[in-house]
């Protein structure tokens, strides 16, 4: 199988695809960075989300909101202030939960090498739960994501649980957190500008032999023993999720320190 031609063809048939966000557009904190990636012939971006404080309305099932089941009370991708959860909170008949989503960016790439650049991009710039799959069909997929989120329940069926000053407070976390994921997204964004322009430089001068996606299905079945990295179940069974018409991830790379 032509590995190029089909990558072409999945990043054409990809960025020709309608949007189908809740926004139905790209965040505006990340289009100068899914611009850039879409721009180059080895990356397409398949989804993007800047980053978000979102209070979700629905059941609990251990520690986490079931996304399925719950209704979105309140969504805003810059500072939240008290007075707006107060009000979305009035409308909670269920199990209320604050939360700070750090920014989540995936990025298909053509070969295993630009993968592992983009993955050094986004470790420099402190999105350290950054990973790369390879899926059976020699999909190479890179996921941004951050481990600085936050997550606490409000209220239990309808009711509330914690005071005002307490809410105060968790907002000032989540907009601290919050500025800090815009100054990495800037971070990013100018680190990924500078590998870039290197990576055009070195190889004009030295091309870059073909990766053989072959030889890492046979070969590297277990990724953690294979490179001595660290896999972890939930970060394997996020991205593999990503995949849905490639199912059967064969490798899966987390930095070191994760």
């Amino acid at each position: 199988m032509d590995l190029s031609a089909e990558f072409k063809r999945w990043k054409a048939q990809c960025l020709g695809k309608a949007d189908l966000s809740r926004k139905g557009s790209v965040d505006e904190d990340m289009l100068e960075i899914v611009q850039l990636l879409n721009g180059q012939e080895q990356f397409f971006t398949t989804s993007s989300c800047a980053g978000r404080i979102i209070l979700l309305d629905g059941s609990v099932n251990g520690s986490e909101v079931q996304k399925q089941n719950c209704c979105w009370l309140l969504v805003t991708h810059k500072a939240c202030v008290k007075d707006d959860v107060i009000v979305a909170l009035k409308k909670a008949k269920g199990d209320a939960v604050l939360k700070f989503e750090p920014l989540v960016l995936h990025v298909q790439c053509r070969q295993l090498e630009d993968a592992q650049i983009l993955h050094s991009v986004a470790i420099d710039s402190g999105f350290r739960n950054s990973g790369i799959t390879v899926g059976k069909r020699g999909k190479i997929m890179l996921a941004v994501r951050s481990t600085h989120g936050l997550e606490v329940p409000l209220s239990h069926q309808g009711k509330l649980m914690v005071t005002e000053e307490y809410i105060n407070f968790l907002l000032k976390i989540a907009n601290q957190k919050m500025e800090e994921n815009k100054k990495r997204i800037e971070r990013l964004y100018h680190c990924l500008q500078h590998a870039l322009e290197k990576e055009t430089v070195s190889t004009t001068s030295h091309p870059k032999e073909k990766v053989n996606t072959s030889y890492i299905h046979k070969k590297k079945r277990n990724p953690a023993k294979a490179r001595g990295k660290r896999v972890t179940e939930e970060n394997d069974k996020e991205l593999e999720n990503n995949d849905h018409d490639d199912p059967g991830i064969s490798v899966t790379i987390f930095p070191e320190d994760y």
